[in-house]
C-alpha cells in the first residue's frame, strides 16, 4: 500500500491535497484496493457548495457502492472528467490520475480534523 507524507486523509479514506485555497481530493490506495475494480464514478458538479463531512461523490465498484465525503467545506471547482471514461484511473493511480475533484475551501481549518499519514497508516492495515 501506498501512503504518501504529505497528504491528510480521512477515517472514511478519502485523502486531500491543499494548494492554498484549493484542496484536491480523492480516494486511499487502500480505500480502492478494498472496493476492489472501479466501474464508475458519480463526481460532484462543477460550483456546487459542500459542506465537510457531506456525501458529495460516488464510487462504484464490482464488489459495491461507496459514498465519497468532501473533507472541506466550499465549493467545488474541477472534477476530474477523465473519470467518466477511465474510472480504474482509481485503481491504477489513486493519489494521481485517478483523484476526484477540488474545492476552494472557505475555512483550511476543517482540514486539520484529518489524520497525518502516521495515524492513517495504523486505521489501513
Amino acid at each position: 500500500m501506498d501512503y504518501p507524507a504529505d497528504l491528510r486523509y480521512a477515517e472514511n479514506h478519502e485523502w486531500t491535497r491543499a494548494d492554498g485555497q484549493m484542496v484536491t481530493m480523492g480516494i486511499s490506495d487502500y480505500a480502492q484496493d478494498a472496493l476492489g475494480d472501479i466501474v464508475f464514478v458519480e463526481l460532484p458538479e462543477v460550483g456546487r457548495q459542500v459542506t465537510a463531512g457531506e456525501s458529495f461523490a460516488e464510487v462504484e465498484s464490482t464488489k459495491s457502492v461507496s459514498d465519497v465525503y468532501a473533507p472541506a467545506s466550499g465549493t467545488v471547482v474541477d472534477v476530474n472528467t477523465a473519470l467518466e471514461a477511465n474510472p480504474e484511473l482509481v485503481n491504477s493511480d489513486p493519489f494521481g490520475e485517478g483523484w476526484f475533484a477540488v474545492i476552494e475551501a472557505t475555512d483550511l481549518s476543517e482540514l486539520e480534523n484529518l489524520m497525518d499519514v502516521d495515524a492513517y497508516r495504523e486505521i489501513a492495515t
